[in-house]
């Protein structure tokens, strides 16, 4: 009896036709050189957290739920006595996505989530960090089929970090790109 590897959409597209692309626009010596998506990470600040702990719990959850793998609450790192904020408190909540999930994840979030936002035109090109790693606000987290609208009772946002290999803001860009994130426009290309 034989078993069959599952391997993610993306992740075979990445192999079979995103390295090659990257390849000849770079002119890469070998296929190491390509850059490669390392890591997801997904946070989520929750206002109201040093009043309610519950709110943190509820966080926790929904992105347990749009990730499919344990968030960990976020703790506060000094005292901010106007904010009566501590030491320690909880007060977001994240979550690293690496190989499967973190293919699945984009492929659910480029296909189905962001199509999902109101009037949504592209994301922008200019969250790039200049070490080629790219930053994503959403707004609203009910643009994620896992999550019940019912069950919503607070709507916020989440930042998306996608942390790639790439030295550069191009490189990171033509990679994201050509995995299939709809980027507003193009950048021109040069002649």
């Amino acid at each position: 009896m034989s078993t069959v590897k599952y391997t993610p959409r993306l992740a075979d597209k990445y192999t079979k036709e995103v390295i090659p692309a990257l390849m000849k626009k770079f002119a890469y010596k070998t296929v190491m050189q390509a850059p490669k998506l390392e890591k997801i990470c997904i946070n989520r600040g929750v206002n109201g957290a040093v009043t309610d702990k519950k709110l943190v719990d509820i966080a926790v959850e929904e992105l347990n739920t749009i990730t499919g793998q344990k968030a960990v609450p976020t703790m506060s790192k000094k005292d901010i006595s106007n904010f009566k904020l501590r030491k320690g408190m909880p007060i977001g909540a994240r979550v690293t996505l690496r190989g499967e999930k973190m293919y699945e994840f984009l492929d659910r979030l480029v296909s189905v989530a962001l199509p999902r936002v109101r009037d949504f035109k592209g994301i922008s090109d200019k969250a790039f960090d200049g070490r080629g790693n790219y930053t994503l606000g959403v707004t609203e987290q009910i643009i994620f089929p896992e999550i019940d609208i019912d069950k919503v009772n607070k709507i916020t946002g989440l930042d998306i970090t996608f942390v790639t290999t790439a030295g550069t803001n191009e490189e990171a860009y033509e990679l994201l790109k050509e995995l299939g994130m709809p980027f507003k426009n193009a950048k021109k290309e040069n002649n």
